[in-house]
Order: structure tokens, then sequence, then C-alpha cells
């Protein structure tokens, strides 16, 4: 069991505020503890030099800790440090992928698969592979419970997709996907997998699902990491194989006039400066969740999702969408308030400092699916206990009083 006083003190959203706030929004992004944000400010203060361009002492130094976060943050996983690639979010590792191996891979008539669950970092980036090459575009469908149909899947399986694009863990529902059993039938059937892991980095352990997966990003800031940096886990044969996404400095071997030559993995994919300060932070969230425990954290925020779940059970006027089961969720409650549109349900809830997300979460084609334009959705974090959630239940009384019963 997590010591909450001991995790909440190393928060400084918490630690260092006259009136706490219950931050329910860690599926957007999460607080940042001191031991991240000292590794930022210690590599900019203290061994800022530009990587992969100097000779100089300190520019070794800065070298060695950017080089040396790429090599622990792809350890954790099972990758080496060129199948890690550092990029600026999940969205653009998604991009990178989608149109460097796309667009070399995929023609007209070719089938890739995504979901009807996802967010639109991995639907739009398929789409303009669709529009730029003539593929079509395939959807596995979602069940009432909110869990894939693998059914549905498989049905485009037979088919022959090129490539399956799935979550990890939903943004919008919390269902947490089977990614080694997918992985099973997208290799059987000859199709690469990329996943988006956003949602279960923060909260699980990943590497078994890095291991199944051909291609695997997240994004740094939900992982308790800074802002501007994401990371594609790739296997290092298809990243050999596939061209630049972004042309410019440290990606190139040589340049002249009429040519240029493109650098090893996985500096290839790296064009201009990289977030090198942001790296060796990322690296540090992770030793961070390392040293908690990702069996704990994953365990403490079943139980937070569980009390709301429970809570939400004895509510006639709220609807929660995805599985009613918390061990088949990541760490967020999705939900409405009969007759209340969620802008108004957040604001309520913002009043009484109780932080939660509310629209389309950026997943228009569910959105549609569940026939609402937007919901309510809490998420939950390490710092996060059940006096949190007790916030929630007791603000949405607040909203009941002011729209009436």
């Amino acid at each position: 069991m997590l010591d909450h006083s001991a995790i909440a003190a190393q928060f400084p959203f918490l630690a260092e505020a006259d009136a706490p706030l219950a931050y329910l929004d860690s599926a957007a992004t999460a607080q940042k503890p001191y031991v991240v944000l000292d590794a930022l400010r210690d590599h900019l203060a203290l061994h800022n030099a530009n990587v992969h361009r100097g000779v100089y002492p300190l520019a070794a130094e800065s070298d060695a800790l950017f080089e040396g976060a790429r090599a622990t943050i792809g350890e954790r996983v099972g990758r080496l440090p060129e199948e890690t690639v550092f990029t600026k979010n999940s969205t653009e590792a998604i991009n990178l992928v989608a149109h460097s191996w796309g667009r070399a891979n995929v023609g007209p008539g070719d089938l890739v698969v995504t979901t009807t669950m996802e967010h639109h970092a991995n639907i739009v980036p398929w789409q303009m592979l669709r529009d730029a090459t003539g593929c079509e575009l395939g959807w596995v469908e979602v069940d009432e419970q909110g869990l894939l149909d693998l059914g549905s899947l498989d049905a485009l399986l037979a088919r022959g997709p090129k490539l399956v694009a799935v979550t990890h863990v939903s943004n919008v529902l919390g269902t947490i996907n089977p990614i080694v059993e997918i992985a099973k039938r997208v290799h059987d059937a000859g199709a690469l997998l990329l996943v988006d892991g956003c949602q279960a980095a923060p909260q699980m352990d990943m590497r078994e699902a890095v291991q199944a997966s051909d291609f695997y990003v997240i994004t740094g800031h939900k992982v308790y990491g800074p802002t501007g940096l994401g990371v594609l886990f790739g296997r290092r044969d298809l990243l050999a194989a596939m061209p630049p996404f972004l042309g410019g400095g440290d990606m190139i071997r040589t340049v002249t006039r009429e040519r240029a030559t493109w650098n090893d993995l996985p500096f290839k994919f790296e064009a201009g400066t990289p977030p090198y300060a942001e790296a060796t932070a990322l690296a540090t969230a992770f030793d961070w969740l390392d040293g908690i425990g990702l069996d704990a954290v994953r365990a403490h925020e079943h139980s937070l999702v569980e009390q709301t779940l429970t809570a939400f059970a004895g509510m006639d006027d709220i609807t929660v969408y995805g599985p009613l089961d918390a061990d088949l969720r990541g760490a967020l409650v999705t939900f409405a308030v009969e007759g209340v549109h969620p802008h108004d349900v957040a604001e309520i809830l913002g009043r009484a400092g109780v932080c939660v997300r509310a629209g389309h979460h950026c997943a228009g084609p569910l959105m549609e699916e569940l026939g609402v334009s937007s919901t309510t959705r809490a998420s939950f974090g390490v710092h996060n206990s059940s006096a949190d959630v007790d916030r929630l239940i007791a603000a949405l009384g607040d909203v009941r009083r002011i729209f009436g019963d």
C-alpha cells in the first residue's frame, strides 16, 4: 500500500498549496514531482550544452546525460538505444510511422486498421496516409461493455492488412486492451502492430506489450515527466529500412549540393536540437516510478477507480462509459450527469477544487459511437487519495443542487 502523505509531499502542487486541489485530470497531463523538476533544472543550469555537436567537457556531460536517459528509457521496456527514438510527443511519433513507414510500404487498395476507441492522434495520421496513398482504412468496433470487439478485428485481419494501430488503454473508456493477444493475431495475419501506450505508461509495466509490438509510442508529460518529449519504441529492422521523417541537422551523415546521406539509428529520425534536458527528466520520472513500484501504483489507482465506480453505481443520474469492472480499466472513469452538460459539470466541480476534464477527449468517432457529443472524465494519478474521490462525489452534489434534483 502506498504512503499517500509521503507521495503527496513530493508534488509541489500539493505540498506548497494553501488549498490543495483534487487533481483528477492525469489522463490529460500528470503533475510533476520535485525530483523530475530538479532533474530538468539541473541539466539546464549545470550541464547545459547542445548535444552531439561539441567536444569540450560541458558538451560531453550533456551528451552523456542525454544518451544515458535514452538507454534508461529503452532498457525499461527491453529496447536498445537505437530502437528508442525521441520525438516531440506521441502524436509526432505516430505521424513518423505513418509518413515514413506508411508511405514507403502502403499503396492503393492496401488496408490499414485502427479502432473506434482511438485518440485522434491514432486516427488522423492514418486518414492522411489513406488520402495520400489511396489505401483503405478499416475500423475495429467497440462492444456494449466498452471492450474491443475481437471478432471485428479478426474479420479485418482476414483481409490481410498492412498495419493495425490500437491503443493500450483507452483515454475515454479506460479499457485495457489485451495487447499481447492482439499482437499474436495481427502477426499471424502478416501485419504490423502499432500501439498507443500513453495512458498505460504511467500505471503499468509496458515491457511485455512493447516487446509484442512493432511500434509502441508514449508521451513524457503523462508519465510525470516534462512536456515536449515523446518516445517511439520500434523494431530495429523496421526503423533501419524507414526513410527519415524530417530533414535538418544531426539526422544527416553528409550533405552536398546534390544530395544528403542519413545518420545512423536513432539519430536519422531526430532532426535538429532534441529536447535533451527533457529526456534527462523523463528518465528520472521513470526511475522515480520504479522506486515506488508499478504494481503498487496500479493497485492504488485501481482502488480509486473501484471506489468511484461503486459510488456511481448508487446514483441513478450517472451514466458510466466503459467497463464496469475495475479490473478491465486503467486509472480513469468517464461519465455523464443526466440533464447537465459535461462542461457545466466540470465548471461546478472546479469551483470546489476538483479538476476533471470535459469534452470529446479527442475521440470523435467514439463519441459518435456512444451517441454523445461530450462527457466528463475523472482520471487518477499516484498522488490521489480516497479523499479526492470523496471530494468528487460531494461536488457532484453541488451539481444536483444547482440544476435541481
